[in-house]
């Protein structure tokens, strides 16, 4: 398993995989980082010993700063759609991981930056880390979830404001109107980060799986059709090693070995 790119960085901790996004001195994505992202996100959905994903920037300022807009300032559409498609793949996948993914948003996540955070189930940013999405200032929006998945997180005031006003949010005010669940101290999101992917271990990752799968799908399903889709689902968790296992294990007091079967 490995990137497509030197703009990312894998490591594998026991069942966890740690990317960095490595493109000085901003963290920019580009067309390269953006296919190499959905490329290894792919591959880690493929390994059936990976259980949690955890993306953080290189160095201690940038976790990134999205897009650079050096690829926007000719005003080219075919390169915009190009660009937006790519975007769009790479975080939607990201966010279609099967296990748990977990930013750790080790300072500055503007823009396409923070759209990447956005894709990720659960968010830990540092108190000095800073969050904003103003595309709008340079006459663009955000075309890789932002204005789907910032309402979803913060409610459409906070959303209104942070898109159409540009504001932006430090990490105490992103943690109390809910855009990060966790705020550590300067240089512990990652470890923080780790920390949280190492319990995702203790869960069946089948029971894992079908879990996020309910829980994404409240976002656009009734509850009247989620409600039975939650019951079959569980059912369908007999036909797993894991759901035997993890019963077993508890009656016989011992902790679980998962198989990911």
């Amino acid at each position: 398993m490995q990137t497509t790119t030197d703009k990312l960085a894998l490591e594998i901790i026991d069942h966890t995989a740690l990317i960095t996004i490595s493109n000085p001195p901003a963290n920019t994505w580009d067309a390269d980082s953006l296919t190499a992202l959905k490329d290894l996100v792919e591959q880690l959905n493929a390994n059936r010993d990976i259980y949690a994903l955890v993306i953080t920037g290189q160095g201690e300022k940038f976790f990134s700063a999205g897009a650079d807009l050096k690829l926007f300032a000719d005003g080219d559409k075919a390169n915009a759609r190009k660009m937006a498609r790519l975007f769009g793949q790479a975080f939607e996948t990201l966010s279609q991981f099967r296990g748990v993914s977990i930013a750790a948003i080790n300072g500055y996540a503007m823009g396409g930056g923070l759209e990447c955070a956005l894709a990720c189930d659960i968010r830990i940013a540092e108190a000095q880390a800073q969050m904003a999405l103003p595309e709008a200032t340079v006459g663009l929006l955000p075309c890789a979830g932002g204005t789907q998945n910032l309402p979803w997180l913060v409610g459409e005031g906070w959303a209104k404001r942070m898109i159409l006003c540009g504001e932006r949010v430090d990490a105490a005010t992103a943690l109390r109107i809910g855009l990060v669940e966790e705020v550590v101290e300067q240089g512990q999101a990652r470890e923080a980060a780790l920390q949280l992917a190492a319990k995702v271990a203790k869960q069946s990752p089948s029971s894992v799986t079908a879990c996020k799968t309910l829980i994404q799908a409240a976002r656009t399903n009734p509850l009247a059709q989620a409600l039975p889709v939650e019951r079959e689902l569980f059912v369908d968790l007999f036909d797993t090693e894991d759901q035997r296992e993890g019963v077993n294990a508890f009656l016989e007091k011992r902790p679980p070995e998962w198989k990911n079967r």
